[in-house]
């Protein structure tokens, strides 16, 4: 099956961002990070967008034909879930998804060095609620999704999304 519109979550460090852009190449699909959405791209901190701005911006995006949306939000996303051909729950093992944080903290703050948003407080935050996250969130997340059973695929990396949509 050829999926049209593929909705992509998991906690911080699953492989999100890295998976829609590994997807986009492979078929096409235009990719989408929540996180844009979501955060308003003019501060210099993490600061929400209006809930005004975000369903104007997501409305924008699942008016088209095709379109890969990540990230690891859902309460505002019924419309994208429900629109969805394929939903992909990325779900590492949870050290890695740390590491992974912790990787791509040193390298925004230290390397890039574009991301002013970066601190070593709002890493801290990420960490210690990516901690939680499947305890908590993912449990309240597949709860939200119950409806969708028959389109979630589970994966743990990008290799096994792209085995099992045999892309």
């Amino acid at each position: 099956m050829q999926y049209r519109k593929i909705h992509i979550i998991g906690g911080p460090g699953s492989g999100k961002t890295f998976s829609s852009t590994k997807l986009q190449a492979l078929t096409n699909l235009n990719a989408y990070d929540l996180d844009k959405i979501f955060w308003d791209q003019n501060q210099n901190a993490y600061v929400r967008s209006s809930e005004e701005h975000r369903t104007k911006k997501l409305n924008q995006v699942l008016s088209q034909e095709s379109w890969i949306l990540e990230g690891v939000y859902y309460k505002w996303l019924a419309d994208s879930f429900r629109d969805a051909d394929l939903i992909v729950i990325l779900n590492p093992p949870i050290s890695l998804r740390q590491w992974r944080i912790f990787k791509r903290f040193l390298k925004r703050k230290f390397i890039l060095g574009q991301f002013r948003k970066e601190s070593l407080a709002s890493f801290m935050e990420m960490f210690w609620w990516n901690q939680k996250f499947d305890n908590d969130n993912m449990v309240r997340i597949l709860d939200f999704l119950s409806e969708y059973n028959n389109k979630i695929i589970f994966c743990k990396n990008y290799n096994e999304v792209r085995h099992k949509i045999n892309a």
